[in-house]
């Protein structure tokens, strides 16, 4: 495409522009960074890319509250990020009934709270309570609702959690992976209808009680989260050896890419996840003896990276006047039209430097059941995008593009500021649209405003999202179901409003209660046909992920689905 050359140059500038602009703050700035005693401290130092939004984990929509505090709370099972099976947690073990309707969970008896109280089954009972509390809203809930029930709880004992539920639930040992919370600390408040508004950002670390292997002991918002390791944590090596064997985290608060490339490149961080166009370089440096780092290809992005226009009438609809874009952003014409204007392989090669392959379906080919091979990508073609909008009655006159009514087509573009992939993005998606007669106003948002645009005021028009991805398919049914909350082109739906959406909640439920995985491929690779078919979302590109790391740093195990074994991580000497 002649465009190509171009807009090669204008992303060059671009990118250019956003590193010169790091590297003067980076100069500026005085940092903290990791010392010469790394095996004597034990300190691990990384990144975030924004502040948390909450301490609940309860709470959480966002990925950077989650990362922040995945580390003070435990949960019944986890994920191996090897077998992609679930394994012991604070769960001991548990039994299925041959009935496969209930579950038995055996809980360790020497795990504490961060208070010193004893962890019991009273803790998840209350945990479950809150989180099927609807005036408590969480991502959490869609995924653990069967049949529309919630999930019968009992405590024989203190060490003993008996699941019964309505029917035979197949995703539960992964969607039961969720935090435990205190009750002798939370239940008071949730009682008193407070839960809501409880360890918000301003809480004191102190006051965050938990029971995993590191407790938070200070954050300053916008700079810096750390934490030290919990002595009393129960996990113990394979000679009885405590656990984790770091002795705390220092993570900083830097909401740009490239600021964050710097400071690895610097020292001052011992993890990093590399972009494309930082992989060969680093491979570079390891080859010439410049830096001591492992820098390792760990498979493609198992989460999903899409533009998605806004659907939600409630928005669009004021005083029974309804907004001429949502009949656009509902129009199945102007959505593939916008789909065949996704040019993926100028993303791939500009953008992820070669390391990267078309999104066809939601889910990723890593998920080597569940994923749908058989999709056919909407080809990029502006010719039949133009058709398909010009046979829809979206007519060019005079180089600008208008609805039926007469109205211009003219749309809000956004994505996270800081993120230089994702803005090369949109300047691709923004200029090709344009093209078509289509004025795009292009304005990347911090992340938290962001976010409450999407959760709260639902004021925008089109987004280029990243949502992760999960080995279990229903643990996102906050964002397939038509009541999830993060159904993000029109969530809290009351009833489903289409019949597709309907459709999918259906194969939600069915897929859900077939026990053989490979009999419940079929209700998923369906749901990703609709979705493919409808364009709620309109996939892009996986990248090629890659983990980077100091060499001194031993036990570092990353994987495509998680951190393998990260309690056994600790320092040599260099």
């Amino acid at each position: 495409m002649k465009a190509d050359s171009r807009r090669n140059r204008i992303l060059s500038i671009i990118t250019c522009a956003i590193a010169f602009s790091s590297l003067a703050i980076f100069a500026g700035c005085r940092v903290n960074r990791p010392g010469n005693e790394h095996e004597k401290d034990q300190i691990l130092y990384t990144v975030v890319g924004s502040d948390p939004r909450t301490f609940n984990p309860i709470l959480i929509t966002d990925a950077s509250s989650g990362q922040l505090t995945s580390d003070l709370f435990e949960s019944l099972l986890r994920l191996n990020p090897v077998t992609t099976l679930p394994e012991a947690g604070l769960a001991e073990k548990w039994d299925v009934a041959p009935d496969s309707k209930s579950i038995t969970f055996h809980l360790r008896h020497d795990v504490k709270w961060f208070d010193g109280q004893p962890m019991t089954a009273h803790d998840v009972l209350f945990t479950l309570d809150v989180i099927y509390d609807p005036k408590v809203p969480n991502s959490i809930r869609p995924a653990i609702t069967i049949d529309h029930q919630r999930i019968a709880a009992e405590a024989p004992d203190d060490y003993t959690v008996v699941m019964h539920l309505p029917k035979p639930f197949a995703p539960l040992l992964y969607s039961i992976g969720i935090p435990v919370m205190p009750a002798h600390i939370l239940e008071p408040i949730w009682k008193a209808g407070n839960y809501n508004h409880t360890w918000g950002i301003d809480t004191s670390p102190d006051q965050l009680i938990g029971n995993g292997p590191y407790h938070m002991t200070h954050y300053t918002q916008g700079q810096v989260v750390q934490y030290e390791r919990n002595e009393n944590y129960w996990m113990k090596d394979e000679h009885g050896g405590q656990l984790p064997r770091l002795h705390g985290q220092t993570v900083t608060i830097v909401p740009d890419q490239n600021a964050e490339y710097l400071r690895y490149l610097s020292g001052q961080i011992d993890t990093y996840s590399p972009r494309a166009e930082e992989v060969y370089p680093l491979e570079q440096k390891v080859k010439n003896h410049e830096l001591d780092i492992t820098v390792q290809k760990i498979g493609v992005d198992t989460g999903s990276l899409f533009f998605s226009f806004n659907r939600n009438a409630r928005h669009f609809t004021k005083d029974g006047v309804t907004n001429p874009k949502l009949n656009w952003f509902t129009d199945l014409k102007f959505l593939q039209a916008m789909a065949h204007m996704v040019d993926k392989k100028s993303m791939i090669d500009l953008v992820f430097h070669g390391l990267g392959e078309p999104a066809v379906a939601d889910i990723s080919p890593e998920n080597k059941i569940f994923h749908n091979p058989n999709l056919k990508d909407y080809d990029y073609d502006p010719k039949l995008a133009a058709d398909l909008l010009e046979s829809a009655g979206y007519h060019l006159v005079n180089g600008v593009r208008t609805d039926p009514k007469g109205n211009r087509l003219e749309f809000d573009l956004t994505t996270n500021t800081g993120n230089p992939e994702r803005n090369e993005m949109c300047t691709i998606y923004k200029q090709d649209l344009e093209h078509l007669g289509i004025k795009v106003n292009y304005r990347p948002l911090e992340f938290t405003t962001l976010v409450d645009k999407l959760d709260s005021s639902f004021d925008w028009d089109c987004i280029l999202m990243g949502f992760t991805g999960g080995v279990e398919p229903n643990d996102g049914a906050n964002f397939y179901r038509s009541s999830g909350n993060l159904h993000i082109w029109n969530p809290n739906q009351p009833t489903p409003a289409t019949p597709w959406e309907a459709e999918i909640d259906t194969l939600l439920d069915q897929g859900a209660s077939e026990m053989d995985p490979n009999k419940r491929a079929p209700y998923y690779w369906k749901i990703q046909q609709i979705l493919h078919d409808q364009l709620p979302i309109i996939e892009t590109v996986r990248g090629q992920r890659y983990a980077s790391w100091k060499n001194s740093l031993k036990n570092y195990q990353p994987k495509v689905w998680g951190l393998y074994k990260p309690e056994w991580m600790e320092f040599k000497a260099d």
